[in-house]
């Protein structure tokens, strides 16, 4: 698998997922500008991803103003030929924006930035990026002020019934909704859309990928993105 990075104007994380994907997994990594217009070189099987930061600094939403980036254009085109696409923190707010997955992030629920180790878990079986980490609590960091995932009643039942939640926030032994940071529908941390190739999530997997740091659980996620 081949992964396409994205940096946009206040990308603050690009350089941590590039060494996670480059030099703890060993994948193939090409660096794409916002302003780039062509996605050459990446079929279905390749991944693009939008790591986090501020983009724009985070002016007018987070996102917001990242969606109408020219290679934003060709990313949704990438996912509309099942292309997969994979957006962290900021990258999963721009993926919302963009409509290539449903709902919002919201301020967090006590109104302060998140900066911690948090825990989630994933039961869907079913989505390439967490199938092969399933009922496994795994540390992974936050950093956010706009984290809380929110949808309306009829998105969050079809989330569910679709098997769309990738992630949920719990506690150390597993538990659902304990540990909660940010006030998210549901403890939801990631989603994917109905042909699971689209995937986004609050967490950081990348800043989770090196035993110098204590934590490798990231390197389980990415591992079932790439397997799979």
């Amino acid at each position: 698998m081949k992964f396409g990075l994205v940096v946009f104007p206040g990308s603050n994380c690009d350089k941590d997922m590039e060494n996670a994907l480059r030099e703890d997994l060993g994948q193939d990594v090409v660096m794409l500008w916002h302003k780039d217009d062509q996605l050459q070189g990446f079929g279905p099987e390749d991944c693009i991803v939008l790591p986090g930061g501020f983009s724009y600094g985070d002016y007018l939403r987070c996102g917001a103003l990242a969606r109408f980036s020219p290679m934003m254009e060709q990313v949704i085109a990438h996912a509309n030929r099942g292309g997969k696409v994979l957006g962290v923190c900021n990258g999963f707010q721009i993926l919302c924006e963009a409509g290539l997955l449903p709902g919002a992030l919201l301020l967090n629920d006590h109104q302060l930035f998140n900066c911690k180790n948090v825990f989630i878990k994933s039961e869907n079986n079913l989505a390439p990026i967490s199938k092969d980490c399933v009922g496994e609590p795994l540390c992974i960091p936050v950093a956010h002020g706009e984290g809380r995932y929110y949808a309306d009643a009829a998105t969050i039942e079809q989330l569910e019934k679709n098997n769309q939640v990738i992630f949920k926030y719990c506690d150390a032994k597993g538990m659902i909704g304990e540990g909660n940071p940010n006030g998210a529908t549901n403890h939801i941390a990631g989603i994917c859309n109905e042909g699971r190739n689209v995937f986004g999530m609050m967490p950081h997997p990348e800043r989770a990928c090196s035993s110098v740091l204590g934590n490798t659980d990231g390197l389980k996620i990415f591992k079932s993105l790439i397997l799979n």
